[in-house]
């Protein structure tokens, strides 16, 4: 949802009680200092699983609370002393935790999550898994800050992933803004798999995608001229190429492109995959309508 004229939307960030993720905390407020944006910390309280009488349910309710206040203060002192000048807005909120956040993705610029580093079953089953459904169903980007950024790398870059879809054209828009903010190269990286392109012989498959490739990047260097663009086109597992080319990046940028079902379904198997095997931050960008296409 594109921001109203003159709007400062929050950077949101996602504080976890039982895992504050400092690492994620500091590279939002980093994030929100370096756009000239305020930073809004939202710890969510899950509604009841159990039968509790009323009088229990109200003491474990306050409890839930007071935990999540105490997190919300500890990672708004980790931004603070960072930037003292920096805007924090801290709000304690019922609902189920990815409810919550995808509700705040549609007034906010980024959501920045950090991980639990769950496994795919625990991702389905667990109230507080929030990384594979708000990266799914998010209004706007969203960064899980899994591995720390890779700041000493020089020059510094940033890895977009581009299979010809809207939500990827998004996401080379995202990745040329964001690199430039960063003063970093972009690597644009188109992975194909041979079986999918059988019919052609290799050398013709790669010429065409580099064609595309080149195509699908273009307009975007006129309004970044500071940004050093390189094309690659490379044959494997997207998930794992791109996880490798991204190894000693910034971040890794990929679009949202599911097709509904299943929060994981409509997330997309390469954002999904990369949110397990990326060693730097992921950052998932939606379709313009917020459609996964």
């Amino acid at each position: 949802m594109p921001a109203e004229a003159g709007e400062r939307r929050p950077i949101v960030f996602g504080v976890d009680a039982a895992h504050p993720g400092p690492m994620a905390a500091v590279w939002a407020g980093d994030e929100a200092e370096r756009r000239g944006l305020p930073l809004r910390l939202v710890h969510a309280v899950p509604v009841m699983i159990r039968d509790l009488r009323a009088f229990e349910e109200a003491r474990y309710r306050k409890a839930l609370r007071e935990l999540g206040d105490e997190a919300l203060d500890k990672a708004s002192a980790v931004v603070r002393e960072r930037h003292p000048d920096l805007e924090v807005v801290t709000s304690v909120i019922d609902g189920n935790p990815g409810q919550v956040l995808c509700r705040e993705s549609s007034h906010a610029e980024l959501v920045v999550l950090g991980s639990r580093r769950m496994g795919r079953l625990e991702e389905v089953l667990s109230t507080y898994s929030v990384t594979v459904p708000v990266s799914a169903q998010a209004a706007c980007p969203v960064v899980v800050v899994r591995d720390p950024e890779h700041v000493t790398q020089d020059p510094p870059y940033v890895v977009v992933g581009v299979d010809g879809s809207r939500s990827s054209a998004a996401a080379v828009d995202f990745a040329f803004d964001f690199a430039s903010r960063r003063g970093a190269a972009l690597r644009a990286v188109w992975v194909w798999q041979s079986q999918l392109i059988a019919s052609i012989d290799e050398h013709t498959a790669v010429q065409t995608l580099r064609r595309e490739l080149s195509e699908h990047t273009a307009g975007r260097i006129a309004a970044h001229p500071d940004v050093a663009l390189t094309h690659e086109v490379i044959r494997g597992h997207p998930v794992e190429e791109l996880a490798k080319a991204a190894e000693h990046s910034l971040a890794v940028v990929v679009g949202r492109r599911g097709h509904g079902g299943f929060t994981g379904m409509k997330l997309g198997s390469v954002p999904h995959g990369l949110l397990h095997r990326a060693q730097c931050p992921i950052i998932t960008v939606p379709a313009p309508d917020g459609s996964g296409a």
